[in-house]
């Protein structure tokens, strides 16, 4: 008589259960990183892009972001030095709005350092102009930003701006330190979906400790 080896049922059950149980528990920590690195290659793309405009406009109508001097944002004077007229004539946009909104989460605290405006809960809105990009990315700042040069003005006086880099898909929550520090010393492992940024002359850069961390890496 020959003899076979082979496992019971029992057995196979358990090593299924307990490479069910591995699953769930690594699951939410891969897609977490996975969508983190998205957000960070698409937030590093809109502040290049964003960065680009200002000296193509510089080129093309020979103002940037200092010489913006009107709030034109009805899209029908193309040719007016407004903060609207310079990334909408220079940026693939699809639509530009001026009461786009949704709720978002999390926030930046106001500091001396940071200069944030506080702990924002809308997205956009009528006080804004939201620029919808055909590559999902959303940009809103001020409408009445004017003026967004950095001579003589300090952090607080500074034009500033948000940049959601998945538009109204979730998770709509600003990036934040891990640690809840909001310092330079912080870190962000996954990084979520909205940067707050800050704008001068022909520069924009991150406007958090958070933001920051994400784009160089701290």
């Amino acid at each position: 008589m020959k003899k076979f080896n082979a496992f019971t049922l029992a057995e196979v059950l358990i090593t299924l259960g307990i490479i069910g149980v591995v699953a769930a528990m690594t699951m939410p920590t891969l897609m977490n990183s996975t969508n983190g690195a998205q957000y960070k290659t698409a937030y590093k793309k809109a502040l290049s892009v964003l960065s680009q405009a200002v000296v193509l406009n510089v080129a093309l109508d020979d103002y940037d972001l200092s010489q913006a001097t009107t709030t034109v944002n009805d899209g029908k004077d193309t040719s007016s030095p407004s903060l609207f007229n310079l990334f909408n004539n220079r940026m693939n946009v699809i639509k530009p709005a001026t009461d786009a909104s949704w709720n978002i989460t999390g926030g930046v605290k106001a500091d001396e350092d940071s200069g944030e405006a506080g702990d924002p809960t809308t997205f956009g809105g009528s006080s804004n102009n939201t620029l919808f990009f055909n590559d999902g990315i959303v940009f809103t700042f001020p409408s009445d930003d004017v003026n967004c040069g950095l001579k003589g003005k300090t952090h607080d006086e500074l034009c500033k701006g948000i940049i959601d880099v998945n538009g109204e898909k979730n998770p709509n929550k600003i990036v934040t330190c891990d640690d809840g520090t909001d310092d330079d010393t912080c870190t962000v492992e996954n990084p979520t979906d909205i940067y707050p940024v800050v704008m001068f002359d022909q520069t924009i850069l991150p406007n958090s400790p958070a933001a920051r961390a994400v784009l160089y890496g701290n």
